[in-house]
């Protein structure tokens, strides 16, 4: 048997997966805890740091106690209601304008500003974010066995470039604290020191393409005073233990403050970030989150949440449907196969994974958009 089709007997990771390593029990370091160590610290300090703003006083330097990264989607919808509504924070909604957003997630955004008492601004800069991503995607296949997230590189390269433009926006308005709403277990990936965060983009970009992509900015974060840098905290890192994607939905729907399903506020890079994950790694993006679910009901059967944003249904067969997924994935990026089973075959496989009907056929069109949208963007598939 080839080690890519061995699999972890618990939660279906593949031996291959970035990070992954199976013992003789055929149970990966994810089921057997090995990463509880950096667990627990990374969640002792983002505690203490969410304390810290909890108790803050009022910024004496200007409106705003903080700057809220907003995104349209349900995790930052929901707790934008709750800092409004009830933390008593001032708080600016920072929307980068991702180029490649979702029209479900700006519908949303468009809902909040009715509805939401707070100030919103949106920043953009479409050239240099393209610029990123064209880099990230057209690199040489990747050396294995590879890092934890690795598989995801593109969507963290993303989320970092507009994580570092709020940073910079922050500094310059001299905001203390940038709330952002990573759901609980992605809090355990993201490092959440801003002078780390600038580290690590010139480590995976180099020094002369991360300065050029921030036009010489981000070197002052480098070089300020640590009293003068803003801190980032988590939200859901005081609601960790009942976090429950299905019930905030529904609070929001109820709210009128959310109009569609996670699905389909994803980005419409959503399907380019399924073939990187299956032509470099092997897996669908979505393996880690769907791995979490399995995880979590195999330990406790009347547990049926993750700590990722997206939920499984118990009964999806995950090896299954990642196979037919990679199939139909890789027969549009190289051009191949037709296009209405393709369709059809996207529609049962997204219901498989509790997509409203209406959500799944939204969310096949934009994979068999995907060749467009790479050419557009320079990005080489096939």
């Amino acid at each position: 048997m080839e080690p890519t089709t061995v699999r972890c007997k618990i939660c279906s990771l593949k031996a291959g997966h970035p990070g992954i390593v199976l013992d003789d029990e055929q149970v990966c370091n994810l089921c057997n805890l090995d990463f509880a160590g950096d667990l627990i610290a990374n969640y002792k300090y983002t505690n203490e740091v969410f304390a810290q703003f909890q108790a803050a006083a009022p910024n004496p330097n200007g409106a705003f106690d903080c700057l809220f990264m907003y995104s349209g989607g349900k995790d930052s919808t929901y707790m934008l209601d709750k800092f409004v509504n009830e933390y008593g924070k001032r708080t600016l909604a920072y929307t980068f304008d991702v180029p490649f957003e979702s029209t479900h997630a700006a519908q949303n955004i468009k809902l909040a500003q009715e509805k939401l008492d707070a100030t919103f601004v949106v920043d953009s800069d479409d050239d240099n974010i393209k610029k990123m991503m064209r880099d990230v995607f057209n690199r040489p296949r990747p050396k294995k066995p590879g890092q934890y997230l690795d598989e995801k590189l593109p969507c963290v390269s993303c989320r970092t470039f507009f994580v570092i433009r709020a940073i910079l926006y922050a500094f310059r308005e001299r905001i203390p604290y940038i709330a952002l709403c990573a759901d609980p277990q992605q809090i355990l990936t993201m490092e959440s020191n801003v002078r780390e965060v600038v580290r690590g983009f010139y480590k995976s970009f180099g020094p002369e393409l991360a300065s050029e992509l921030f036009n010489g900015e981000i070197e002052e974060i480098l070089f300020a005073e640590d009293d003068e840098l803003p801190k980032i905290v988590f939200p859901f890192i005081a609601m960790r233990h009942d976090y429950d994607p299905d019930r905030m939905v529904a609070e929001l729907k109820e709210k009128g403050l959310y109009a569609s399903s996670p699905m389909e506020t994803h980005c419409t890079l959503f399907p380019l970030l399924n073939y990187y994950s299956f032509k470099n790694w092997d897996c669908m993006f979505y393996k880690l989150n769907a791995s979490s679910y399995t995880r979590a009901v195999s330990r406790n059967k009347d547990y049926d949440r993750s700590t990722f944003s997206i939920k499984f249904p118990r009964s999806l067969d995950l090896p299954e449907v990642e196979e037919r997924l990679k199939r139909v994935v890789l027969e549009i990026a190289a051009g191949e196969g037709d296009r209405e089973s393709h369709r059809e075959t996207l529609v049962e496989l997204f219901k498989q994974m509790d997509t409203t009907d209406d959500g799944a056929r939204f969310i096949a069109e934009t994979f068999l958009d995907m060749r467009g949208v790479a050419a557009d963007l320079g990005i080489k598939v096939g």
